[in-house]
């Protein structure tokens, strides 16, 4: 670990002071998993020189969620710990700030009866169906990063010894979230600044619906009156900048929940709870999947998409381009942050309330009204590809081209 000792001060600061942009006499609450501990002491450290008051921090073992999947019975997944959930829900009340670093093993779970992964996912989600409300409303500051584990250096780098493995997965991702160059934080403010220019162009266009065309993928995506594309930084509701994935290198917005119609076939494997999804293609008609196939991962497609009326519907749509730095760096990560930075992809389930005007301040049946998909889950699957055109279609009815071959068929003006 001593060779990445200056890497890691710097991904320290960056996770900080960019991805939570953490406030004065603020709380921090961290979830790692235990081979995250030497990242998470100097993000502890950097945190208190900032001005944070408490930094707490949950550890998380996959050896043990294993051994619970394998030997619990079957009542244990219908039953989730609400001391906790509460206690999530207290500290957003207290305006905390939270940060997780995701860095799960793809294939820990393959020998599993996805039933049960199906019903503790669905427990869980109802339990802390609040916490993660005000999450996706931007109530408070949060951000998701990663750091290598051997068993997901292993599946991205199968060929390599563990040591080597894990070393070329650090090397990937401090190139992708920027922190080998000299100064990361100026670097994110200006890959922000990129960004956020290509959502306040998509946001005067405001099309009326996307359309897609790749091998295997011809759909039409309608797109809520109002919506709002957003990419990059977020604002909180308390006025506070931060970065709520690193990597980004998407815009997004909301799609109606009752207007998609097509067919979309995934470009990269889905790790969805530590079980791969492949070769799988959903169809929809008036928003919902109605038929579905998949290589890899079927039965745990279906339990995914049974899990409410909400999870056959997208409640996301992200552009990105295929020459973006995860893209160009040739791997597979199998792990979402970072292979949903590699290529558009849509999300099955749960809508961003911000990504439709004043979505924050609307009730439950205000969204309903408006398209906006409700779900338990939100699961993000990649559909880009060099071969991937959309185009825009205005509210009068032209076609515009918004990606050719990948990547985006607009210029840009620079920033003065």
């Amino acid at each position: 670990m001593n060779r990445w000792e200056k890497e890691l001060d710097k991904y320290a600061e960056l996770a900080v002071k960019v991805g939570v942009n953490i406030q004065p006499g603020q709380t921090l609450f961290v979830n790692a998993p235990l081979e995250a501990a030497p990242l998470v002491r100097k993000i502890a450290k950097t945190a208190y020189e900032t001005g944070a008051k408490h930094v707490y921090v949950e550890w998380n073992d996959e050896a043990l969620t294993y051994i619970k999947f394998h030997h619990a019975p079957e009542e244990a997944f219908s039953e989730y710990p609400m001391w906790r959930a509460k206690g999530m829900e207290e500290l957003v009340e207290q305006g905390a700030a939270f940060l997780s670093i995701y860095a799960p093993n793809p294939d820990l779970l393959k020998d599993v009866d996805p039933k049960r992964i199906a019903t503790a996912n669905k427990t869980a989600a109802q339990a802390l169906a609040n916490y993660r409300s005000a999450i996706m409303a931007d109530r408070n500051c949060w951000s998701l990063i990663s750091v290598p584990t051997a068993a997901w250096a292993r599946k991205v780098f199968g060929d390599l010894r563990d040591e080597e493995a894990i070393d070329k997965l650090w090397e990937a991702i401090f190139h992708i979230v920027r922190v080998d160059q000299d100064d990361p934080i100026a670097a994110w403010r200006e890959h922000n600044d990129r960004l956020a220019r290509i959502v306040d162009y998509l946001n005067n266009k405001q099309y009326k619906q996307l359309v897609y065309e790749a091998p295997g993928t011809n759909i039409t995506v309608e797109l809520v009156d109002g919506h709002v594309w957003h990419g990059g930084a977020a604002t909180s509701q308390t006025g506070v900048r931060f970065n709520p994935n690193m990597p980004t290198e998407e815009v997004f917005t909301m799609p109606h929940k009752d207007g998609v119609n097509g067919t979309v076939r995934n470009t990269k494997p889905l790790n969805y709870n530590g079980n791969i999804i492949d070769g799988f293609t959903l169809t929809f008609k008036d928003g919902q999947v109605i038929d579905f196939s998949a290589e890899e991962g079927y039965e745990t497609l279906k339990h995914l998409l049974d899990t409410d009326d909400g999870a056959r519907r997208l409640g996301e749509v992200a552009l990105v381009p295929h020459q973006s730095p995860v893209s160009l760096s040739n791997l597979i990560f199998y792990n979402t942050l970072f292979d949903e930075n590699a290529a558009c992809h849509f999300a099955l389930g749960k809508a961003y309330p911000t990504n439709i005007e004043n979505g924050a301040a609307l009730s439950k049946e205000e969204l309903d009204r408006r398209g906006v998909n409700d779900s338990l889950v939100h699961v993000d699957f990649m559909i880009g590809s060099a071969e991937l055109n959309i185009d825009g279609v205005t509210k009068d009815g032209k076609r515009e081209p918004i990606f050719r071959r990948g990547n985006w068929a607009f210029e840009l003006k620079s920033s003065v």
